[in-house]
């Protein structure tokens, strides 16, 4: 067997669901739709996203010896659902149990000391969300799946409920030669169900105006009006854009058992939210995605649905 295919095997093995293998080099026209998203304003007060667009679009200039990179994709789907109750505010999916982050860093890790085993030159960077890398550009060269409308990663096995992984790796390996065709057609479902209007244009988000970006990303004190108007009972992220794609009808639950949703995770207790002190938070939240909003941004939503909530019911 192969060395590619060994890492295949073993990916899958590790409980990965897709794995693609391509050449670690400079993406232009993706640099190119990311420089055109920050020139409009799109990235909102993520000010990370306007630092060293370069770096983003060429891997070398994040692991200088980078040959190849490994890019998995994990289905994190649960089949559970919101409660429809006045006192309670949804979670978005992808919060739902532990830290993604933690859990595909761990099975890179792992996946990365397999290689280390059998060659003993081999040095690689893991990539988790949080870096400054393209994700979702490089998984579609790997061949997982294309970009939706909406911006996110759409595979034909588990829909668009998957976490993306990389590992930059200074070995050449046999490299992906096909991608995946786009097949959202003429579809604007998740256009036309976007409260706010965020999809701009089909692939482009404008951060401003997503619910997702507001009550996680946003550090300002007050939600803005327009999104206080259309929360639509989300309290962190919002799925709506996903609920609605095609896709999604072929999900698939998950094997991974730290998605499964934590107690009171799907639906969060709005009063529970704001009784909340620094130590409970720390204690409720810790090794989970939520956290990113800190305490001051859920209480933030949570004051900000209620009230919502109240108007409606007055």
């Amino acid at each position: 067997m192969s060395f590619t295919k060994q890492i295949k095997q073993k990916a899958r093995e590790i409980g990965f669901h897709k794995i693609g293998i391509v050449r670690a080099e400079p993406l232009a026209d993706e640099r190119e739709h990311l420089e055109d998203w920050l020139n409009r304003g799109y990235q909102g007060e993520m000010r990370w996203m306007e630092r060293e667009p370069e770096k983003r679009a060429n891997p070398k200039l994040l692991f200088p010896e980078a040959e190849s990179i490994i890019v998995v994709a994990l289905n994190y789907y649960t089949p559970h659902k919101h409660e429809e109750n006045s006192t309670k505010g949804k979670v978005s999916r992808y919060a739902w149990g532990d830290d993604y982050h933690d859990v595909l860093k761990e099975k890179l890790r792992e996946l990365l000391s397999f290689i280390k085993s059998i060659d003993g030159n081999a040095e690689g960077k893991i990539c988790v969300d949080t870096a400054p890398i393209m994700d979702k550009a490089w998984a579609v060269r790997a061949g997982l799946g294309w970009l939706g409308k909406h911006s996110n990663l759409i595979t034909k096995e588990y829909g668009s409920w998957v976490f993306i992984g990389e590992i930059l790796l200074n070995l050449e390996l046999k490299y992906e030669t096909e991608t995946v065709d786009d097949h959202c057609g003429t579809c604007t479902a998740c256009l036309d169900a976007c409260p706010t209007n965020a999809i701009a244009a089909p692939y482009l988000v404008d951060s401003k105006l997503c619910l997702s970006y507001a009550t996680i990303e946003l550090r300002s004190d007050k939600l803005p009006e327009k999104i206080t108007e259309n929360l639509n009972d989300w309290l962190y992220g919002c799925d709506i854009c996903q609920d609605v794609c095609p896709w999604n009808r072929f999900e698939k639950p998950t094997d991974e058992t730290r998605f499964e949703p934590r107690p009171n995770n799907v639906s969060a207790d709005l009063d529970e939210i704001l009784a909340l002190s620094p130590e409970k938070y720390a204690e409720k939240f810790r090794r989970s995605a939520m956290k990113r909003t800190k305490l001051s941004g859920l209480q933030r939503n949570a004051k900000a649905l209620k009230s919502e909530k109240l108007k409606v019911k007055n």
